[in-house]
């Protein structure tokens, strides 16, 4: 029974629910993190998203069970490998995903609404938009917006008020192509077991998905110096966060060489928990827009 457990566990992927933690930009860039009760539904839409994307993993390891059985690393997860049997994997599947509509139907109705849609999304994008060029990567971006979304959700029920901004959005979008594209790129590497772990590696090639890294690291860098030096955004939160836009620099650069110099990106979770300067890069981005949103109410 233990190691049942433990098969299933590793199977939900909880390193990968850090993924998650975008459910909680609404909440703080809404300045609203101190905020006891808007912060307990965030992190009820946090819990119902980690509970949802376990759901989905579950689901495409037994889809991928033979494609997995290719990839060098894949091969070893618990049902490719046969430690976690197809029958075992969907009865958890379908508890999780139970528990995980019974929460967002507890938090709000909306919240359920996105839920179901990013359910359904992974469902077309495990049936057949994988397989389709580029799709298969803005339907990784889609789902991170939907993330997003459900963050701000969970607030407006408290305040309707709350918005996300627009500029938000096209950062998460466009930064969420960069780590997608990057994926593919190591994933093509992997030479002659690509194609049969992803079909849709067959229409890409290095040169082109190093152009499309190219184009979304521009585009993701200029759409946050921008949202820094819009004016809404300086009459909300004043000129400081431009001053933030070296530690995004760094962070793209520094991802940038782990997938070119090193050969990682096949798992952006994995570099964002292991890598020692990015992590303290991460770090001190999110101490320095913390400490210019909440200043003022810390100083109070």
């Amino acid at each position: 029974m233990i190691d049942l457990i433990e098969a299933v566990l590793q199977t939900m992927r909880p390193k990968q629910w850090i993924k998650n933690l975008i459910i909680f930009a609404p909440l703080a860039f809404a300045q609203k993190l101190l905020d006891f009760d808007m912060a307990i539904r965030s992190i009820g839409a946090f819990i119902v998203f980690c509970l949802a994307s376990s759901s989905v993993y579950l689901v495409n390891d037994i889809l991928d069970k033979e494609a997995d059985s290719h990839h060098p690393e894949k091969k070893n997860r618990p049902i490719a490998s046969g430690r976690l049997s197809v029958t075992a994997a969907a009865v958890a599947a379908a508890a999780v995903l139970a528990a995980s509509l019974a929460g967002a139907l507890a938090i709000d109705l909306k919240i359920l609404i996105i839920v179901a849609a990013y359910m359904a999304l992974n469902a077309a994008y495990s049936a057949f938009l994988k397989k389709i060029v580029i799709v298969d990567a803005f339907c990784i971006a889609f789902g991170f917006i939907l993330r997003m979304l459900a963050g701000a959700e969970a607030l407006r029920s408290i305040d309707p008020n709350i918005v996300v901004s627009t500029w938000i959005v096209l950062c998460t979008l466009l930064g969420s192509l960069f780590l997608a594209f990057c994926k593919r790129r190591h994933e093509l590497g992997l030479e002659e077991a690509a194609a049969s772990h992803r079909a849709s590696l067959e229409e890409y090639g290095i040169r082109f998905l190093d152009q499309m890294i190219a184009i979304s690291t521009a585009c993701t860098v200029m759409a946050y110096a921008l949202w820094t030096m819009w004016q809404e955004t300086i009459d909300k939160f004043g000129h400081g966060l431009f001053w933030t836009i070296p530690f995004v620099c760094y962070g793209i650069f520094r991802y940038l060489y782990l997938v070119h110099q090193k050969d990682l990106g096949g798992s952006p979770s994995k570099i964002f928990l292991s890598d020692v300067p990015l992590i303290v890069n991460i770090l001190l981005w999110i101490g320095s827009v913390m400490g210019i949103l909440y200043y003022k109410s810390l100083a109070g």
